[in-house]
This record gives C-alpha cells, structure tokens and sequence, in this order.
C-alpha cells in the first residue's frame, strides 16, 4: 500500500484500531491531544467517559497526518459536538505516567499535548460510544472521580487559575 492509502484506510477505520488488530493489546505508541474548554464563568468542560465513568478532558489520539489542532478539533466534534474557536497550548505532558491501561487491556504510550480555549459554539451533544454525559464544573468543585490520566491536568489547570 501506499503512504495515501494508508490515511484513506486509517481515516475510514482509525488507526489504533487498525495497529490493534495486528498486536492485540501489546504496547503501542500514540500522540494524544485534548484541549480544556472553559465557559464564561471559568467553569471547566469535562465528560464522563464511558469505558470507566470517570470525568475527563475532551481529547484523543491523533490520526495519522493530523496537525495537533486538527485532531483536537476532530475529538471534540465527535465526543461533544462542539466546534472550536482559539487555541492556545495549555501545556505539554509525557513520562512514565502517560502510559495508559485502558479497562479493555490496550496499552498506550501517549505523550501529548493539552491545549485551553474560551472559545467554543454549537450545542452538547454526547458521542453515546465513548460519552455518558458532559458537565461544567467550577475550580472548587471538581468531581471526585477524576480520570487517573486527566486528574494532574485538571488540577494543574485548577491550581494555575485559582
């Protein structure tokens, strides 16, 4: 095949589920971008995931020969039907502690990078695969069952604005 039929099959069926199906679980790596939406009154974005009922950011891996702006407009668009304005980048994160487990057994190393914006539009709605429900949450009153992956940049982003 080549490198264009490659994103054609990767765009039609996604690349991690395309790698997944040659090495099952084993370890892979991924390029991971999600972004924190903030409201008018400071409130944070999150959603609460399906595959663990723990709250998030909204984000993902990217696709291959995705900007990092572009994959995190694409996961917002299909986790919260939500479009989105300026971009700035909220921070950078990679080590050990961005090596993921997901409750299916799928190993990950997903470096990536976080981005922060005050400028969305469109009206919520859940991806029912990957999303149980979306809600704003003020610094003070976060949800205790943060994601294990996402809990340090919520924080981060709570702490730095506080």
């Amino acid at each position: 095949m080549t490198i264009d039929e490659y994103i054609e099959l990767y765009k039609k069926n996604g690349y991690i589920k395309e790698m997944r199906k040659l090495v099952g679980h084993a370890p892979i790596m991924t390029c991971a971008c999600g972004v924190i939406i903030e409201n008018s009154e400071g409130e944070i974005l999150l959603q609460k995931r399906a595959d663990n009922g723990c709250w998030a950011i909204i984000g993902g891996a990217m696709e291959m020969g995705e900007t990092f702006e572009e994959a995190v407009r694409r996961e917002v668009m299909e986790e919260s039907g939500l479009s989105l304005g300026k971009l700035e980048v909220f921070q950078l994160y990679s080590g050990r502690d961005r090596i993921i487990e997901y409750p299916n057994g799928d190993i990950c190393f997903g470096p990536g990078i976080v981005f922060i914006t005050k400028e969305y539009k469109g009206k919520i709605v859940n991806d029912p695969e990957e999303v149980m429900e979306h809600c704003f949450f003020k610094r003070s009153e976060l949800p205790d069952n943060l994601n294990k992956y996402d809990k340090d940049i919520i924080l981060e982003w709570a702490d730095r604005n506080a």
